[in-house]
C-alpha cells in the first residue's frame, strides 16, 4: 500500500486533525455545536444539523451526544426507522451514554410505528439509575419522563461534553 496516495494521505490527515481538535475543542464549545445543531434539527435543516453532528462524532469519539443528535435529525426528518438503525449499531465508551442510545433508539422505534420493539429496547433500558433509564422509564410511563430535549439527562450541567 502507499501512503502518499491522495486518499491515504486525506484520510490519515483528518485522523490527526479530528485527534487534534479534540483536545483543542473545549466543553462548552461542544456544548455549544450541539446546541445549533439542535436548533438546525429543528428548523429541519438535515443537511447542516448532519455536518455539525458528523463533525461532533468525530471530535468527540466514544459520546452519545453526537450519535442522539444525528438521530433527532432523522426523526424530525421523518425518518425515525434511520434513526433506530443508527442508535442500534452505535457504541459509546460509557454505560451512561450507552443507556441513553438505547432510550432514544426505543423513542425511535415507537415513532417508527414498531412498538413491541420500542417496548422491548425500552424495557431493557429501564434498568438502572442513569438518565438514560430515567428516560427509558419515562417513555414507558412508569415514573415521570425526562424532557427528551435534554438527551433525559436530568441536569444540563452535569452532562460531559
Amino acid at each position: 500500500m502507499n501512503s502518499d496516495r491522495p486518499e491515504t494521505r486525506r484520510d490519515a490527515d483528518s485522523a490527526a486533525v479530528s485527534t487534534e481538535a479534540a483536545f483543542v475543542l473545549e466543553a462548552d464549545d461542544a456544548h455549544l455545536l450541539t446546541e445549533v445543531g439542535f436548533l438546525a434539527a429543528a428548523a429541519g435543516d438535515v443537511a447542516r444539523a448532519d455536518i455539525i453532528f458528523g463533525a461532533l462524532k468525530r471530535l468527540r469519539p466514544g459520546k452519545g451526544f453526537p450519535l442522539i443528535g444525528l438521530a433527532v435529525v432523522r426523526m424530525n426528518a421523518g425518518r425515525a426507522g434511520e434513526a433506530a438503525l443508527l442508535l442500534e449499531q452505535a457504541r459509546c465508551d460509557n454505560a451512561e451514554d450507552q443507556g441513553l442510545l438505547r432510550a432514544w433508539q426505543g423513542l425511535a422505534l415507537q415513532l417508527d410505528g414498531r412498538a413491541g420493539q420500542s417496548r422491548s429496547v425500552l424495557n431493557a433500558a429501564a434498568h438502572g439509575e442513569g438518565a438514560g433509564a430515567r428516560l427509558a422509564r419515562g417513555l414507558l410511563g412508569q415514573d415521570a419522563p425526562a424532557h427528551p430535549a435534554a438527551g433525559g439527562a436530568g441536569n444540563e450541567s452535569e452532562r460531559s461534553y
